[in-house]
């Protein structure tokens, strides 16, 4: 997904579906996506409390699995992302 950086030749990023099974992190995550004057607003419609936004709809994914991270307490240390595709 992301060009490997020089943290991640050290940490290795681990699998997705590992991350999901330790963290209890659902398979699928919906979503309501707003328009406003600052770009897009993303919402969980089944997890109290995860928001987040972006400028794009670029950068929307990535923000989406920085905000997931957050939510269920994954260490950077582990990943950087989980979805690698909207739902």
């Amino acid at each position: 997904m992301k060009n490997m950086s020089l943290f991640r030749l050290f940490f290795p990023q681990k699998d997705p579906r590992y991350i999901k099974s330790k963290y209890k992190i659902p398979d699928v995550i919906n979503w309501s996506i707003e328009l406003n004057k600052d770009g897009l607003v993303a919402t969980s419609t089944e997890l109290p409390g995860l928001v987040t936004n972006a400028k794009n709809p670029e950068e929307l994914l990535d923000m989406m699995n920085d905000a997931v991270l957050e939510y269920f307490d994954v260490s950077k240390m582990d990943t950087d992302y989980i979805f690698d595709t909207l739902n």
